[in-house]
């Protein structure tokens, strides 16, 4: 055989009985049959074998069964983001003339897509109180084929019914899908309080360090899986095998990065609520939060994430400023990685009617005790200002 040729080959030359502790990142799209009669097509054959890389890797979908097996999920999809499995929720239950009721605290590029991309294909997205529970079932309409919760939510931290929304929309037939970010698909049981759908942004804590982009999006009936599985194949909604890796290796430390987040955003949490400077803390474990009871009912833990209310003597340059004095906070979008971020949200605010006041935290995992010195430090430079 040629040089030439011999480059090209697939087959292996090193032993093939390697054994290792980490998944194996597998690129390809090209999927090699060995014969004719075992050509395939199609997203279904995950089961069997493989078709196509767009169906997904190896390492795709160990990543997705490894999620399936945390959530207690029938099956779990893998897309290239969070964003990504919220627009294949819509699209897999949706169609021109559909009603859809979301959370009017919802995660802002959700109700974007609503407002925005889905208005112009004929289907309206309807906000709701998040705190309405029970009271939800006279929203439902004939024309309803969509119900999102998203608890906590992901700045306003109110904690939702869920059962009590699952329980109206199912006398209904609609199926509800739970944006579970937050307790990532470990602090909330989704299945087992009767949602149909679970969707992560796995660019948050189980990514964990802030370098990929991934979502996966969790079916919990056959009904699910099937909607979801051909609408993810029509769209082409493939996850790069690498990010699929670190996601992977991310899971081998998740318990330990949110034990220690949740250790040291309480304590932060709880120095906040004693300064004169702060209204609120929005954190679901502190009783100030809205829906805090729901909390204690059906989480098993609280994460990284809250929000505070400053007093409202402060104008939003001022709060600006004082987001400009932190030194280990960084400032940005997102959560769930290593390092604290924090994010002010003045159109959250005005709304409300309190410009400027509202603020998140992300608490990394720098020592909870450097943190609160820094947020001291902040917080006095911004008395001195005003």
């Amino acid at each position: 055989m040629n040089w030439r040729s011999k480059l090209l080959q697939p087959n292996r030359r090193a032993p093939q009985d390697f054994h290792s502790l980490a998944a194996p990142t597998h690129r390809g799209s090209t999927v090699v049959f060995t014969s004719p009669e075992q050509v395939r097509d199609g997203w279904r054959d995950h089961a069997g074998g493989y078709a196509y890389g767009i169906y997904g890797t190896p390492t795709a979908l160990e990543l997705g069964a490894r999620i399936a097996e945390l959530e207690g999920a029938l099956h779990t999809f893998i897309v290239p983001s969070g964003q990504s499995a919220i627009a294949l929720i819509y699209l897999a239950f949706c169609k021109p003339g559909s009603h859809v009721l979301l959370p009017a605290n919802a995660y802002s590029s959700n109700s974007e897509l609503g407002a925005g991309l889905l208005r112009r294909y004929k289907i309206e997205v309807e906000p709701y109180d998040p705190l309405i529970g029970e009271f939800i079932a006279p929203l439902i309409r004939p024309e309803t084929a969509l119900i999102w919760c998203e608890s906590p939510g992901s700045v306003t931290m109110e904690i939702q019914d869920v059962p009590a929304i699952v329980a109206a929309a199912h006398r209904r037939g609609i199926p509800v899908a739970l944006d579970n970010t937050y307790a990532a698909g470990v602090l909330f049981d989704a299945f087992a309080h009767g949602v149909d759908v679970s969707m992560q942004a796995l660019t948050k804590y189980i990514g964990g360090h802030s370098d990929l982009l991934l979502g996966s999006v969790s079916a919990g009936t056959q009904d699910a899986h099937d909607r979801l599985g051909a609408t993810q194949s029509a769209l082409g909604l493939s996850a790069s095998p690498d990010d699929c890796s670190l996601a992977l290796r991310g899971l081998q430390t998740l318990s330990v990065r949110l034990e220690t987040m949740e250790r040291s955003a309480l304590a932060i949490a709880n120095w906040l609520a004693r300064q004169p400077e702060i209204d609120a803390v929005l954190h679901p474990a502190l009783p100030s939060c809205p829906g805090h009871q729901l909390w204690q009912r059906d989480f098993t833990g609280s994460a990284s994430l809250f929000s505070i209310l400053l007093n409202d003597r402060f104008s939003p340059e001022q709060v600006d400023a004082f987001i400009s004095a932190l030194q280990l906070f960084k400032i940005g979008w997102s959560w769930g990685g290593v390092n604290s971020l924090i994010m002010a949200y003045p159109g959250l605010a005005r709304r409300a009617g309190k410009p400027g006041r509202i603020v998140r935290l992300h608490i990394g995992l720098e020592d909870p005790a450097d943190l609160i010195a820094d947020l001291d430090q902040a917080l006095k430079l911004l008395n001195q200002a005003s």
